[in-house]
């Protein structure tokens, strides 16, 4: 768990309507701006804590609920809830995530991070392809879901993607597709990273046994040292 930060639970426009989010501050009140997407179970403990460990390194941390407030760690119903995110209605609140973490107080950088897993790591490329210039570093974990968009082209961030080679939901002969997809119709800066390890390998709430903690503090930190490197 990460150690004491100032946080609070948010609300901010999105087309023309109320969205929620956690926000995390660094004790220092000020820091780069990083989004965090949430897997197909909701805004959980786990992605709070993720939001939290960021703003403990300095960052400021936005983590927007895509399910107005619907948690589960149930498979099946996650998956329910994922099919009916509408992907126009995710990246609309996300884009609004966006404007507002760029226009927060404690927010020192003129472009953001963005950080997110399975069908966060997903909308990770989305909102990159959609926000271009605004995002300067984006990293998707086993990225799954309707969040990916068809199209790369409007990218600008440079991407450092974490993927697993036993993943029976994003196998990684698809990833490395994707990888080089991204790379062609871009330009953009991409390098994807494999680890023997199954999907949400960096889940600690993970309910089918996949944590693998040895690669997950190996990606993590490989994470970390990324957006302290591309987002001031």
């Amino acid at each position: 768990m990460a150690g004491k930060t100032p946080h609070q639970n948010v609300t901010f426009p999105s087309s023309g309507a109320q969205a929620h989010g956690y926000l995390s501050v660094p004790e220092s009140g000020k820091g780069p701006g990083v989004i965090v997407i949430q897997e197909w179970w909701g805004l959980t403990d786990h992605i709070r804590d993720t939001a939290d460990r960021l703003a403990a390194l300095g960052f400021v941390a936005l983590a927007p609920d895509l399910y107005g407030g619907s948690i589960t760690h149930d498979g099946e119903e996650a998956g329910q809830m994922m099919a009916e995110l509408p992907e126009a209605k995710g990246a609309q609140l996300l884009a609004g995530a966006v404007d507002y973490l760029l226009a927060n107080e404690h927010v020192t950088s003129e472009k953001l991070g963005v950080i997110g897993f399975c069908m966060g790591g997903g909308f990770v490329l989305q909102l990159a392809a959609q926000q271009g210039e605004k995002i300067a570093a984006a990293v998707p974990f086993y990225g799954v879901g309707q969040g990916v968009p068809n199209d790369f082209s409007g990218i600008r961030a440079d991407i450092q993607g974490h993927y697993a080679n036993f993943d029976e939901m994003y196998p990684p002969e698809q990833a490395r597709a994707q990888e080089e997809q991204i790379r062609e119709q871009s330009g953009a800066n991409v390098k994807y990273y494999f680890y023997d390890a199954k999907h949400a390998f960096h889940n600690d709430e993970n309910t089918a046994g996949n944590y693998d903690p040895e690669q997950a503090v190996i990606a993590w930190e490989r994470a970390v040292g990324f957006l302290q490197d591309k987002v001031a």
